[in-house]
């Protein structure tokens, strides 16, 4: 299907419709396509939900040619979580999975991404960078310094991931007092294979989009993946200091993106 970007809208999920359509277009990506779960997931209603939901903002990228009755209507979605409606909350999503001790001790103004997915058909369109301009207008009212969150290999075989979980760490590591580690639990070192032995054409075809998309902004990863067995994927924990942005990397993130 092509992604015109004249039949799309994007909002903050302001309806119970919105968040529904969220949540099962979650349910084909993370678990009909991934094979993930979790004790929320509810297989019949086909809505894959967590006790998050209530509390962050939904970006939902929609699609006005679907109806809203049979929830298809939302394309993508980024679920969002401020830190001071998290310390409200009491934590973050990623607290079950790595120590984010550095990122609250910094005293800077911070941002949780998760739940990045769209459509299968639309995948590589102009749908993403819609979701990234209205995620820079979000960031940029906010005044967010660093934006986190775990991003996902699929799968948890690690000699096949290897290559990729070795180029991150050598490569593109956080600094010690922006960096968290991976709890014990799921702790998954990452450096597999020394730097010289890394064939990179290797570790970039191994890594998945979104990663990729990140590190050319600047991202930066966290001590350790986490192997989480629920949703059947190797973690790794993502961040963006939005000051250590170069000049290239802030104006691309900036940026209205226009058709061509």
């Amino acid at each position: 299907m092509k992604s015109d970007p004249s039949y799309f809208d994007i909002r903050i999920a302001t309806s119970e419709r919105d968040l529904l359509g969220a949540q099962r277009l979650r349910y084909r990506v993370f678990v009909e396509e991934l094979g993930g779960t979790g004790p929320m997931v509810d297989h019949e209603a086909r809505l894959e939900r967590d006790e998050f939901d209530p509390i962050v903002d939904h970006l939902c990228l929609i699609d006005r040619r679907r109806s809203a009755e049979d929830l298809e209507h939302v394309v993508g979605v980024y679920r969002l979580l401020p830190g001071l409606r998290a310390e409200e909350f009491g934590r973050f999503y990623c607290d079950g999975e790595y120590d984010l001790t550095p990122l609250r001790d910094s005293g800077r103004s911070i941002l949780e991404l998760g739940r990045s997915c769209v459509d299968p058909a639309l995948r590589g369109g102009s749908g993403m960078f819609l979701l990234w301009n209205a995620l820079a207008d979000y960031v940029l009212e906010l005044g967010i310094e660093v934006l986190f969150g775990v991003a996902s290999f699929h799968g948890t075989d690690i000699p096949t991931l290897a290559p990729a979980l070795s180029w991150l760490h050598h490569h593109h590591l956080a600094p010690e007092g922006l960096r968290p580690r991976a709890h014990a639990t799921g702790y998954q070192r990452m450096d597999l294979i020394p730097p010289g032995r890394i064939d990179r054409r290797e570790a970039m075809v191994g890594m998945p989009a979104l990663i990729k998309a990140y590190l050319r902004l600047g991202g930066m990863v966290g001590d350790g993946a986490f192997i989480d067995r629920d949703f059947n994927t190797t973690d790794v924990f993502l961040l963006m200091d939005t000051a250590k942005m170069s000049e290239k990397h802030r104006k691309f993130y900036e940026s209205r993106w226009q058709p061509q």
